[in-house]
């Protein structure tokens, strides 16, 4: 993975943090956005922990130049602040969920292990959060798609909304009386026919088309 921030300390405290670990390898880093979206695509790592706040090419926009391309790296973005309006952008651009720069290290390394492996790609807690932003307008509006949601089956769209809801896979297959690997099927399926990367996007683009709507 490729890890960037403008900080030289954090930059090498969260590089050395990760390379530590036997499963996770670091195969480059950078300071800012344009050297992230270059060392993108020249390491083509499988994941991208992306500080937002940057001088120059921020974050965001490296985000969305670095997910836009083919088989693109998933990305963790990094954030002071839990309700940093550039999260929600973030998001929109492609990542695939945030984290605290506040963390503690074993928080780092499972949210780097949660989205590597494509589950539940954004806690419960910060799904709420998510929600709560769409709720109050703070997330930027998006044109609405329906037509994304035709192909779907009905048991399809019960698995999104729960998706939406913040559910993981095993939380839905209680919910619905299924096997767990019955509910990665559907998934996998849903998130091919209305065009998304991941679990983040098809909760935005849920709660964009109206099929969930914030409690209130």
């Amino acid at each position: 993975m490729i890890v960037v921030d403008d900080q030289p300390i954090v930059l090498a405290g969260f590089a050395a943090i990760i390379d530590a670990e036997p499963d996770l390898d670091v195969v480059g880093t950078a300071a800012d956005g344009a050297a992230a979206v270059e060392a993108a695509a020249r390491l083509r790592p499988d994941l991208v922990v992306m500080d937002i706040r940057m001088p120059g090419m921020d974050g965001l926009a490296a985000t969305r130049l670095i997910t836009a391309a083919e088989d693109a790296p998933k990305v963790l973005v990094l954030t002071t602040f839990d309700l940093d309006a550039y999260v929600f952008e973030a998001l929109r651009a492609g990542a695939s969920g945030f984290l605290l720069k506040d963390a503690d290290p074993d928080e780092l390394l499972s949210a780097i292990r949660v989205i590597a492996a494509g589950e539940a790609l954004l806690d419960p807690a910060v799904t709420g959060r998510l929600i709560a932003a769409f709720a109050s307008g703070r997330a930027t509006e998006a044109s609405p798609q329906p037509a994304e949601l035709a192909a779907l089956t009905p048991r399809e769209r019960d698995v999104l909304t729960l998706i939406a809801e913040g559910l993981s896979n095993a939380e839905i297959a209680g919910r619905l009386g299924v096997g767990v690997g019955t509910v990665k099927t559907h998934v996998n399926a849903l998130l091919t026919k209305i065009g998304v990367r991941d679990r983040v996007q098809a909760t935005i683009l849920a709660y964009d088309v109206g099929l969930v709507r914030p409690r209130r």
